[in-house]
């Protein structure tokens, strides 16, 4: 059914178009890979400041599209371009809302009518696909952002001989965004009163857009199976372990894959040498050129670099980040941090980075560039988050070279294989209790290893040999496509 299989598929972010995080990395590649495998996939996604200043070739296609929003009627307009992979991308432009510096807030907080931008661009995705006849057969939306389009489809659109017959997968990457807003903006979603209570979006009295998602979707997915298992339990549910309960038979894990044209030292631009499994020599001199670039001691080219990746955040795990520090530094190793979030993190990191500036070096901002430049110099990248969907750098490690060491949560321990020296056997290292004490033994573990240079190259060719490409996880987006867009058929 694939090669006439049509799937709408909708996100608040896609790279490179707009991007904050992995969201946007799985929205980007996932489309390219579905039409690799014959899935007729067409993207949407707001069009932002970001977007607009981003030099992307657009052309306008629909103009002055009326949209329902509560009482009003926006009038916005529909542009089109395209992937490098060739997708379709559809952009919606509601100059008013979207016309904003950031996505979906500033350091201050959250912008006030998030609710109103993506209840427009929700409603926006169907009507256009509607008036153009675009006829998909799945919607494929992903977190809060677009939690309502599932509960239109059963609602407002349940007789439209149009959208009756779409089906609906939604995707949770992470259960901690839930998309929260205060009940009197339910007239703002356009949903029927009758569906704000327990068993529509009500949540203990607020709208919660996560919510819709989950509730009405034909299908749930999360990024990683351990990941769909742990959102069942109360410590990693945040709440709604009851309510994804109640699904968990429509409730899927689909590893997150790794896009390896951007993602590949032996083709990447950001970095100082190219290497590969078969030639590493340009390994060594990318960790030369890092450890110069972020004004580390020199004689840390002899002995373990750390590189670190991450919003900076408790979720991440930057309190044990921080209270180890100090004991890393001790071990004669050389920490690189890059990453921004909270203001507590920031300024306790930077000012251990002020303390021992031989050792750490802490970059408090977003670079892309940069990034590469430490997946490709570290020799080991830290993960030690409190929990984790999935996770994508630790899969980028792997394949540059760079040993994850990594908290056994979610999609981190679905990727990563404790190494054991004796059989010379695993891609990495796990501590299981989130807790300082653990991390920083394994940190002394994977220090042990790598001084021995033998384990150590065998650990590191492990890891470079594993394949986390997306083409096994489009195959299984495929059939889940396929099994709902089955169940949503007419019956004759």
């Amino acid at each position: 059914m694939s090669e006439s299989l049509r799937v709408w598929f909708l996100a608040s972010e896609v790279a490179p178009f707009a991007k904050t995080g992995g969201l946007a990395d799985v929205a980007g590649a996932l489309p390219s890979a579905l039409k690799k495998l014959g899935v007729d996939v067409r993207v949407g996604l707001p069009f932002y400041r970001m977007v607009r200043d981003g030099g992307f070739a657009t052309r306008m296609i629909r103009e002055r599209l009326k949209v329902p929003l509560g009482e009003k009627t926006l009038v916005g307009d529909v542009l089109e371009t395209a992937t490098e992979g060739g997708v379709p991308v559809y952009l919606f432009d509601l100059e008013d809302i979207f016309d904003q510096p950031e996505l979906y807030g500033t350091p201050e907080g959250d912008y006030a009518d998030n609710l109103e931008r993506f209840a427009y661009f929700c409603r926006a995705a169907l009507l256009f696909a509607k008036e153009a006849g675009l006829h998909f057969d799945v919607v494929h939306c992903h977190d809060w952002q677009t939690g309502l389009i599932p509960a239109y489809l059963k609602t407002l659109y349940r007789e439209d001989p149009a959208l009756s017959h779409v089906a609906s997968v939604f995707t949770v990457h992470n259960v901690g965004y839930q998309g929260l807003f205060p009940a009197d903006k339910l007239a703002a979603c356009g949903l029927p009163a009758t569906e704000f209570g327990p068993e529509g979006i009500e949540y203990w009295g607020k709208i919660s857009l996560l919510k819709a998602g989950i509730v009405y979707a034909d299908a749930i997915t999360t990024v990683s199976p351990m990941y769909s298992r742990e959102i069942q339990t109360p410590e990693f549910g945040l709440g709604m372990d009851g309510t994804l309960k109640r699904r968990s038979a429509d409730l899927y894990g689909i590893l997150n894959g790794a896009d390896y044209s951007i993602w590949n030292p032996a083709t990447d631009r950001h970095i100082r040498a190219n290497y590969s499994l078969g030639d590493m020599k340009g390994k060594a001199e990318c960790k030369s050129d890092l450890i110069h670039e972020v004004g580390l001691d020199q004689r840390l080219a002899g002995r373990p670099v750390l590189g670190i990746i991450s919003r900076l955040a408790a979720q991440k795990g930057h309190d044990l980040l921080a209270r180890i520090a100090e004991h890393v530094v001790r071990l004669d190793a050389g920490l690189v941090i890059l990453g921004a979030g909270e203001e507590k993190y920031q300024t306790l990191l930077s000012e251990l980075g002020q303390k021992y500036p031989e050792n750490m070096a802490v970059m408090i901002r977003f670079d892309e560039p940069l990034a590469h430049r430490i997946m490709a110099g570290a020799d080991m990248l830290l993960v030690p988050s409190r929990y984790e969907p999935c996770g994508l750098t630790q899969i980028y490690a792997l394949r540059y070279g760079t040993v994850p060491i990594v908290r056994a949560t979610g999609g981190l321990d679905d990727t990563i294989e404790q190494f054991d020296p004796k059989s010379g056997e695993g891609t990495g290292f796990k501590f299981a209790d989130h807790e300082a004490g653990a991390f920083l033994e394994e940190i002394k573990e994977a220090v042990k290893v790598y001084d021995d240079k033998t384990s150590w190259k065998k650990l590191v060719k492990n890891g470079m040999r594993a394949d986390f490409s997306w083409e096994e996880s489009a195959g299984k987006y495929v059939l889940l496509y396929e099994k709902v867009a089955k169940r949503a058929l007419p019956i004759c």
